[in-house]
């Protein structure tokens, strides 16, 4: 029997959590149709008419009706939920192949054989909806493959040798075409800007989290998203060769390379499925051969097969792994199968992405460098009042810092936004230009403005060499100071560094698109001292085959899709926060939803708990089927007494595996 279970509140949760990348469709409807997408698989159906089927015959049996209705509603679950598995374990015997779904299947058959219908029928249940919501998972899988295609528009607008423009589909374009951006279009191709310029998001690629300035000479990329300029740019490489096809290709193959995991019953269940079969036909044909009579003896067969069949050891292990994810779901961390809780206790190093992951992906004034004309805050209100019209992440942060310090920000007039430089308004009477630092190579030598020039040349300087952004704001041709801005990194993000270094015996390192100043000052800042920074999603992978090839366990973070194929190539994935492209929230293996850094060692330290209470709850159910079976072998074994202690072993270890959902099993004392 497959016992990875995918915990379906999780996958539902995911499409009310996640930000679309390309968002074609609401949210919405994106969750109105998820019932249909679920009642479209034939493994879904068929596990819920066994369910529905089970819950009929305990009604029926529960409330006194004739035995012949509830034996006849169990026994169609059998039919409904049992075929498919069925099918599967003979289909395993014609290659040779004994598997637990099949022994589970005698078993169940056996126990209806004896009269134990109900338990049989409940078996039943349990195999088909572990195998509905694996088919289900594996299903969002591939959609969440396919979908990141959307990320790159359908159509670009091409430019003829004659200077005139036609549409013509992204796929069909070839190198050495030429295409036309318009400000707010999504780039067609990966190309070289020719001419124009403008600033372009392409944190889906490179995870910046500033739109970058492009200028003629500059590289841009499929799928990432214009700004306000417009520009020409020439095609360098064909459709099926660009960045964001290449990332789908490295999801894929990445996906169909990683070796498929299982809980540790699965890794014996061919050997003790074997096993039992044979001990059950010999503890059958052996004794009829000696002269036993049929009856006597297959009762003994038949019951030696319930007391060693493999439920007791199965639930020994799944019910510390489910309460440890419901555990763990209840503080904000969903994981999604019980394979992935049990594995999170073997995590030897984190890899941790820079935006959106180790920072809140969001810039923020960090610095204030005022010239000797302006105070701080007047600085500030100027620069306010400047951006105010404008859309761009930096004038929100500006905006931002200036309420937050409560200023007042003036209205302006005036306004006027050049792709690439900068903002500039009229505002209470002085021309007021905010934007990059190439705003001062504009400036002429004024009077009074020679040592302004150099103080403000000098603070660019700090700001860019301790990796943030530098905001220049001029007054009336003067330069009048430098903003310096910084993507801030999450609270408690140097303690959880801290307290993994800890768990796993090894520092995390840090993988980023961004520039290495920006990754320096994070990775000083929060404690890491391996980094490698400018990395683009193929690298990002590279670097974590490296950290295989010498053995160890990774477990990476991340939250962009320029994270997806490192997430799939790593043993573990985990997506950040609920702003995390639906790429990398399909393609982890857990999610933290609050975005709060210090679940992830808190539920490392969880799993280490349950994996501690599986081998516990093993050790018992292997005592219990070890005594029944030597009682049923050497002794007289009577059935009900071998029912009770098989059910019995049962209730022992699944209460036992629950003490995982009390609170205090959730422990976070460890990164305080």
């Amino acid at each position: 029997m497959s016992t990875q279970v995918l915990w379906l509140g999780v996958t539902v949760s995911l499409e009310d959590i996640s930000t679309p990348v390309a968002a074609p469709t609401p949210r919405q409807s994106a969750a109105r149709r998820l019932p249909a997408r679920l009642w479209a698989l034939a493994e879904v159906r068929w596990a819920a008419l066994a369910t529905v089927l089970f819950a009929l015959g305990g009604a029926a049996q529960l409330a006194g009706a004739p035995r012949p209705v509830w034996w006849g509603l169990y026994l169609a679950c059998y039919a409904a939920g049992g075929w498919e598995p069925a099918l599967a374990g003979l289909r395993a015997l014609r290659d040779k192949s004994l598997d637990v779904d099949l022994l589970m299947i005698v078993a169940a058959v056996a126990a209806a054989g004896i009269g134990q219908v109900f338990d049989g029928a409940l078996l039943i249940v349990i195999f088909a909806t572990s195998g509905a919501l694996e088919a289900f998972a594996t299903a969002r899988t591939a959609d969440s493959v396919r979908a990141l295609l959307d990320l790159a528009p359908e159509k670009a607008i091409r430019v003829r040798p004659d200077g005139g423009e036609e549409i013509v589909g992204a796929a069909v374009l070839e190198v050495g075409d030429v295409v036309r951006v318009r400000p707010g279009e999504r780039v067609g191709a990966d190309a070289v800007v020719v001419d124009g310029a403008s600033e372009v998001d392409q944190a889906s690629i490179t995870g910046e989290p500033l739109p970058a300035s492009k200028y003629p000479g500059d590289e841009v990329f499929a799928g990432t998203l214009n700004g306000t300029g417009s520009f020409t740019a020439r095609v360098h490489r064909p459709a099926g060769e660009s960045v964001i096809a290449r990332i789908v290709a490295l999801v894929d193959e990445a996906s169909a390379t990683k070796a498929r995991t299982q809980l540790f019953i699965e890794k014996v269940e061919q050997r003790y499925s074997v096993g039992v079969v044979v001990a059950t036909l010999a503890l059958f044909a052996i004794p009829l051969a000696l002269g036993a009579a049929l009856q006597p003896t297959l009762l003994r067969a038949m019951t030696f097969m319930i007391v060693a069949s493999p439920c007791a050891v199965v639930l020994a292990t799944m019910p510390p792994l489910l309460a440890a994810i419901a555990n763990a779901g209840r503080h904000g961390v969903l994981v999604k199968s019980a394979v992935v809780m049990e594995q999170l206790a073997d995590s030897q190093v984190v890899a941790f992405d820079k935006t959106g992951t180790l920072t809140e992906g969001a810039p923020r004034v960090a610095e204030i460098h005022p010239a000797d004309r302006l105070s701080g805050d007047e600085l500030l209100r100027l620069a306010a009042g400047a951006e105010y019209p404008s859309e761009h992440p930096l004038a929100t942060a500006v905006l931002a810092a200036a309420r937050q310090r409560g200023l007042a920000v003036p209205v302006a007039a005036g306004f006027a936004s050049t792709p690439g430089r900068g903002v500039s308004a009229t505002v209470e009477g002085r021309q007021v230009w905010v934007g990059s630092p190439a705003l001062l190579a504009d400036l002429s030598p004024t009077s009074g403005g020679t040592d302004a020039l150099a103080q403000v040349t000098a603070a660019v300087d700090t700001a860019e060499n301790a990796g943030r952004t530098a905001v220049v704001v001029i007054v009336d041709n003067v330069p009048a100071g430098v903003l310096a801005l910084a993507d801030q990194s999450r609270p408690r993000a140097a303690t959880t560094v801290r307290a993994l270094t800890v768990l796993t015996g090894t520092p995390p390192v840090l993988l980023t698109g961004d520039n290495s100043g920006a990754a320096r000052r994070l990775a000083d800042e929060v404690g890491i001292s391996d980094l490698h920074a400018g990395l683009l999603p193929a690298d990002k992978v590279a670097r974590v085959r490296d950290l295989q090839r010498d053995g160890r366990r990774v477990l990476l973070v991340g939250d962009g899709v320029n994270d997806a194929p490192a997430l799939a190539a790593a043993d573990l994935g985990v997506a950040m926060g609920r702003h995390a492209s639906d790429l990398a929230l399909q393609t982890a293996d857990a999610v933290i939803v609050r975005a709060e850094l210090p679940t992830l060692p808190a539920v490392i330290a969880l799993s280490r708990r349950a994996r501690r209470l599986v081998v516990a709850n093993l050790v018992i159910a292997a005592t219990f089927i070890t005594v029944l079976v030597a009682w049923d072998l050497f002794g007289h074994l009577p059935l009900p007494l071998g029912v009770a202690g098989h059910e019995g072993s049962t209730v022992i270890v699944g209460l036992n595996g629950l003490r995982l959902l009390r609170a205090r099993a959730w422990r976070t004392e460890m990164i305080s």
